[in-house]
Parts: structure tokens; sequence; C-alpha cells
């Protein structure tokens, strides 16, 4: 049976509706694969597993090298902006006082040219005003003032006379952020976390691929798990354990130390700027069809 005759026209003079879904139009929607979510044993810095790992309070793992530096360049780029900051308010205060000076400068040579035969002495009475229609100190403050219009004045339509607008540096942040959650971090908040390595395995894991598994359960550890870290020990536990009895019982089973609720830490699962995070396992992106965009090119037409 023929398909209807509405999508085989294309003689209109705008897309229907079945043409822009075959030329990608609107929000596209695909489920994130394994290759596109980290692990939650890998750094969230370079993205392989981590070695000697740290945890910020809001639960981003990193190595220990790798937030370090991170930190590191944080705190030199703030020092390069303070002083880039520091150089321009001084620049400005030297212009703002050479600008007085000069200001001062005029009004005084204004004021001796006045006291000194500046006036002009008219004889015919009905002639009381100069050609430019000024007398008096008002001639000579409009002369001088339109003669340093004219010596500063900058021609918008020839590119060597073109001003420049100064680029402004605004005073910078003076503490550093994490670089996953965007959030204030400090070395000092900073907490080292101890995962349990799962042993029973008859060959050795190589460092590439070792198991981890809860302490408590003896569940073997994934991303489809909720972890929770205890910021006093940096031991790690399944939510479900943490909840069920270091909440209650204020005490590690590992170590026997003491914890608050406050130390209980929720481990981030696992996503880049490249990857999904989260539970949100569905990316979407909105297409458009503009002018020369090419999407009916590059896009497969989809099924119906």
């Amino acid at each position: 049976m023929p398909q209807r005759h509405s999508k085989n026209n294309n003689d209109l003079a705008y897309f229907t509706y079945d043409e822009k879904r075959k030329l990608g139009y609107g929000t596209q929607k695909e489920r994130l694969g394994k290759d596109s979510i980290k692990p939650f044993d890998a750094c969230s810095l370079c993205l392989k597993p981590f070695i000697d790992p740290l945890c910020c309070q809001k639960g981003h793992v990193f190595c220990k090298e790798c937030i370090f530096e991170c930190l590191l360049s944080q705190k030199k780029d703030i020092q390069r902006k303070q002083a880039a900051h520091t150089s321009q308010l001084k620049q400005e205060k030297d212009e703002e006082t050479e600008r007085l000076t000069l200001q001062k400068a005029r009004e005084l040579d204004a004021f001796d040219q006045q006291n000194h035969g500046a006036l002009p002495q008219y004889n015919d009475k009905s002639f009381n005003s100069d050609r430019n229609g000024f007398h008096g100190a008002n001639s000579v403050k409009t002369t001088s003032y339109e003669e340093e219009a004219l010596r500063t004045m900058k021609a918008f339509w020839l590119p060597s006379a073109t001003p420049e607008a100064r680029a402004k540096v605004s005073a910078p942040t003076t503490s550093t952020t994490c670089p996953e959650g965007n959030e204030k971090l400090k070395m000092k908040s900073l907490f080292s976390i101890h995962f349990t390595e799962d042993t029973t395995g008859e060959k050795k894991a190589s460092a590439l691929d070792k198991t981890y598994i809860c302490p408590s359960c003896k569940v073997t550890l994934t991303n489809t798990l909720s972890l929770v870290g205890l910021s006093s020990c940096g031991h790690v536990f399944c939510k479900k354990c943490a909840d069920k009895f270091m909440a209650v019982d204020k005490v590690c089973l590992v170590c026997n130390k003491g914890c608050k609720e406050r130390n209980l830490i929720k481990l981030e699962k696992g996503g880049t700027g490249f990857a999904g995070h989260g539970d949100n396992l569905e990316a979407k992106e909105f297409k458009h069809l503009g002018s020369g965009s090419g999407l009916g090119l590059v896009r497969p037409a989809m099924k119906t």
C-alpha cells in the first residue's frame, strides 16, 4: 500500500512535521552507555583509577597528586590576577593624578592670561564681541578647550586613530574552587578515603583491575550502588549499611572510631564534562533548522 501523499509532498514553501523529524529537528534524546559513565573508582581529573584518593565535602573523589596540582595552579592564577588588578588600580590612580594636574595647570594659565592683558580692548562700544561670538575669559577658555579637543580627538573612521577600549580587570576571588562542583575548596577540607579490596579471588588483581567490596555486607561496589564515605576515618560503605549502622550506632564498623551524621559524605557516582553524572543517564540536545545548518546532510533520517 503506498504511503500517504502528505508525507511525500515536497513542493511546499515550508517544512512539514514529518520532514522536520527526518532532519533531526527538535530535542534529540539518547541513553548513555557504559563507556560514557566514569567509574566510581576513577579520578575526576585524570579519569584514571585513583592513587591515594582524596574526597571533598561534596563527595567528589580525586587523586592526591591531581587535586594538589589543580589547587596549586588555581593559587598561581589568583596571584597573577591580583597582580594585574593591583597594576590596573595603580595606573588608574596615576592617570587621575595627571588629569587633575593638567586641569589645574590649564586653570592657572587661563587665570594668568585673563589678568595680564588677555582681554581685548575695543574703542567701538557697539562692537562688544569678537568674531567667534565670545568675549573676555570665555574666548580664552573656549579656544583652549577646542584646541585640546582637536588634539585628543579620535577619528573613528581611520583604523590608525580608532579609540581602543581598555580591558578592565575585575577583582579576583581569593578562594580556590572544586574543579568538579565549583564550590569553595581548601586543602584542609579534603580527607583521604579507604576502599576495601576483594581478596577472595584466586588470582591477584592488577592495579588497573581492582574489585572493591563493602566491609559490612561484602557486596561488590559498582556504579549502580550509592556509596558513603566517613570523613572521620575514611572508610567507604554502601549507603544501605551506612544508614542502617553508622547513622544509628555513631561508630565505624571497621576501626570503631566515633562518627557523627555530618561525617557521612555521599560519594558522587561518576560523571565529568564529557560523560553522564549521577542517575541522569539520558543525553539531550536541541537541533534547529537554520539557514545553512545542513542537518539533512549530516544526520540520518529517523525511522517512522
